[in-house]
């Protein structure tokens, strides 16, 4: 009977042993697959919190610059931007437009709060219709 038990046993062996030389690659295949997956996530992910921190960094300066913008523009439309000023400030509206920031509307335009956003309102009988 003992003989029987080890040639079992060696049966045994030879059976486990293949599976044991097969199992390290397939679980180092899988180990590498599963660290590729995760480096491309990485990747990913670094890639979008560098766009949203690039973003947020642009608004934020544009949002400084939106009162001095607007100075600019008052001065132009009363004539009192000439000279090098003038340069200063065309060479400052080509610079945020190239950064994103566009103007839009128009003087009398009709108000749609659904696009625009209210920061004051004020009431006159030469208007009509909200502006």
């Amino acid at each position: 009977m003992s003989e029987e038990n080890s040639l079992t046993e060696e049966e045994v062996v030879e059976d486990v042993a293949p599976d044991q030389e097969t199992d390290p690659v397939a679980t180092l295949t899988s180990d590498l697959q599963r660290l590729q997956a995760e480096y491309a996530n990485y990747r990913k992910r670094v890639e979008r919190d560098r766009s949203l921190a690039h973003e947020l960094a642009i608004g934020a300066v544009l949002i400084e610059l939106l009162a001095l913008l607007d100075d600019v523009d008052r001065a132009e439309s009363h004539g009192e931007l000439t000279g090098g000023f003038k340069a200063v400030a065309d060479q400052l509206n080509a610079i945020v437009t190239r950064i994103g920031l566009e103007k839009y509307g128009t003087d009398g335009e009709v108000f749609d709060p659904q696009i625009h956003e209210a920061l004051m309102h004020e009431t006159s009988t030469e208007v009509e219709v909200p502006t």
